[in-house]
């Protein structure tokens, strides 16, 4: 296989996962990279697990013109994963909105000049049920941007509306993943990330109790075969995939299957939403969970299993093995 892919955000948790995925298909890989002192150790996490003598990086900067015409060049497809993920609340919003929306528009319209045949987007359910209460949600749901569901989830609803919009009517086609919350092992390297810091500060007992949240959940490295899935599905073209568990899985689930792997430090206590309500006065971190808080969203994930043929990992490996990668 001669074909070459564009991956924006390969220094990352799931970028990572994407590297290895493609290379492991035989894809050769461009990552992008805003600077190169990380070249290094991410070509090191990635040559942990599979060959890399087919992957190289480029630097381009999301919030920069400048470097992603000479990136994109030869470049059959592109998987734009990048964008921040950050729990705690910025105080201005438009600071985590802003990288995410120009980025993205930036890249997709990149894409586009350079002729790229398919773009396969990293979104997230939270660009589906924010603001929509407890319910069954679908591809076809959008988070409602006017209610207070936080910087995070409006940046991942507006970045990708903004995909839609600047694909419209050309030849490009685009395709769009939707992940849950994602757990699973990183590849090696020094990783950021929501998840991994969840999982971090609960075995090292830094989180004194349980905020009452649920979501759908999906193992890093089944993000990673979708997004290489979706470069050449049949039927995938213009389609959002909801990556997630149909049933949302409680923190208290989570809890329970790190107790039981012997990380004794683990909360066992459920925090009272008012609590939360009243940190989040405080602290920013707490203030990123008010919109989370309570929410039981389901999700109808039938596409993702029979168009890119999802055959999901249990969520307990997941995280044991994510913990047991931590600790």
């Amino acid at each position: 296989m001669n074909e070459k892919v564009l991956l924006t955000g390969i220094t990352g948790y799931i970028g990572q996962h994407c590297a290895y995925e493609l290379l492991k298909n035989g894809y050769e890989v461009v990552g992008t990279i805003r600077s190169r002192a990380k070249a290094d150790s991410t070509r090191s996490a990635i040559e942990s697990v599979v060959k890399a003598d087919r992957l190289s990086f480029a630097q381009a900067d999301l919030l920069s013109d400048d470097g992603w015409d000479e990136a994109i060049k030869g470049c059959t497809y592109v998987m734009h994963v990048a964008s921040p993920f950050v729990l705690a609340e910025p105080k201005d919003e438009n600071d985590l909105i802003a990288p995410a929306v120009e980025g993205t528009k930036r890249v997709v319209a990149a894409a586009r000049r350079a002729g790229v045949k398919r773009l396969v987007l990293t979104s997230s359910i939270a660009a589906i049920m924010g603001g929509r209460g407890t319910g069954l949600f679908g591809p076809d749901t959008w988070s409602d941007t006017s209610a207070n569901i936080g910087a995070y989830l409006k940046s991942k609803t507006l970045a990708e509306q903004a995909a839609w919009k600047v694909a419209e009517g050309g030849e490009m086609e685009l395709i769009v993943i939707n992940p849950g919350g994602v757990f699973g092992p990183s590849l090696g390297a020094k990783i950021d990330g929501a998840s991994v810091d969840i999982i971090k500060r609960m075995i090292a007992g830094k989180m004194p109790m349980i905020p009452d949240m649920a979501m759908g959940m999906i193992d890093v490295r089944d993000v990673a075969r979708l997004h290489v899935k979706a470069l050449t599905a049949d039927g995938a073209a213009g389609k959002r995939f909801i990556a997630a568990s149909a049933e949302p899985i409680e923190m208290s689930t989570v809890v329970n299957i790190l107790r039981k792997a012997g990380y004794n430090k683990v909360p066992s206590l459920k925090a009272p939403t008012l609590l939360l309500k009243i940190m989040s006065l405080i602290d920013t971190e707490a203030k990123g969970m008010i919109p989370l808080l309570g929410s039981k969203a389901s999700f109808d994930n039938r596409a993702t299993f029979e168009v890119l043929d999802w055959n999901p990992m249990p969520i307990e490996t997941s995280i044991k093995e994510m913990a047991a990668a931590i600790a």
